[in-house]
């Protein structure tokens, strides 16, 4: 199966990925790492993508969709992958279309922006060693110190409430009318955010069935 994970900043997507990639036994492909991969291994159109990088300058859609028709041809995708943070725009999603790049499926994640600011704004990471707590889900024994080493609990700038709040608002305007996109053509698939992770993965397993 080939899958698109949809879903806003914070509804969850890089864990139900790598859930459901355990559930389907394909692979899932992170914008972030293969470029990262590309980039270290030294591929052309990775060192076209450093190019840019290095300039200070976002890397075009065209180079990005480039590394991901590279990384799809490879062996591990050849039953299928489930992408996660591409495409993020209409344009990507077209030019990826022009690539021959097809899906079967595209699973969005549905959830209130409120209670994905409630959600994020609660996370806490320990600044020494790095693990993380959440305020209400996940609290430390102590208020503000990690029950692992000790070190001092702080709130990422990522995750401060105006900060989320603006990359929703990008999220809003750029890669939710992908839903309206991927509807037109029979492959969206909404599903509600459960108060579980289990419950969450096994509703996006039931639609796909």
């Amino acid at each position: 199966m080939n899958l698109i994970l949809l879903g806003a900043p914070g509804a969850g997507k890089g864990t139900q990925a790598e859930r459901l990639s355990r559930e389907l036994c394909i692979p899932t492909i992170s914008t972030g790492n293969i470029l990262r991969a590309a980039i270290k291994n030294g591929t052309p159109i990775g060192l076209k993508a450093k190019s840019f990088m290095d300039a200070g300058k976002l890397v075009p859609d065209e180079v990005i969709i480039g590394i991901i028709t590279e990384k799809l041809a490879e062996d591990d995708c050849k039953n299928g992958y489930i992408l996660d943070g591409v495409p993020r725009t209409i344009a990507q999603a077209e030019a990826m279309e022009k690539a021959g790049i097809k899906f079967d499926a595209v699973a969005s994640i549905e959830i209130a922006d409120e209670e994905i600011v409630e959600r994020m704004s609660g996370r806490r990471v320990c600044e020494n060693c790095g693990a993380s707590y959440h305020l209400v889900a996940v609290p430390p024994e102590i208020p503000g110190v990690c029950d692992s080493c000790g070190g001092k609990l702080v709130q990422r700038k990522d995750d401060a409430p105006e900060t989320v709040k603006a990359r929703l608002e990008v999220y809003h305007k750029e890669t939710e009318p992908l839903k309206v996109f991927y509807a037109q053509r029979g492959l969206l698939h909404s599903v509600e955010n459960q108060p579980a992770v289990a419950a969450t993965t096994e509703a996006i397993m039931k639609t796909l069935r």
